[in-house]
């Protein structure tokens, strides 16, 4: 599994997959103020973004995947997306 909690923060680590999302749900649910750590993350699954999207968490660290701080950290930011 590539998520996973320290302290108040959530770690993105590898590969997120499909199977991903609902950990990452469950953890940000769970406790309010939880942040995101990017900074060893692989490529995102469609759902673990999506979940991102929904939820907005804050996000740590600049993304370790090309494409996700290309094309998706800008989806990511606070505020609406696009």
């Amino acid at each position: 599994m590539s998520v996973r909690l320290e302290g108040s923060v959530i770690r993105i680590e590898g590969e997120a997959r499909v199977e991903d999302a609902e950990a990452l749900v469950s953890l940000l649910r769970d406790g309010a103020g939880r942040s995101v750590d990017l900074t060893a993350a692989g490529p995102l699954h469609a759902a673990v973004v999506q979940v991102l999207m929904a939820l907005r968490p804050p996000l740590l660290g600049p993304a370790g995947d090309p494409f996700t701080a290309r094309w998706l950290l800008p989806l990511l930011a606070p505020g609406p997306p696009g």
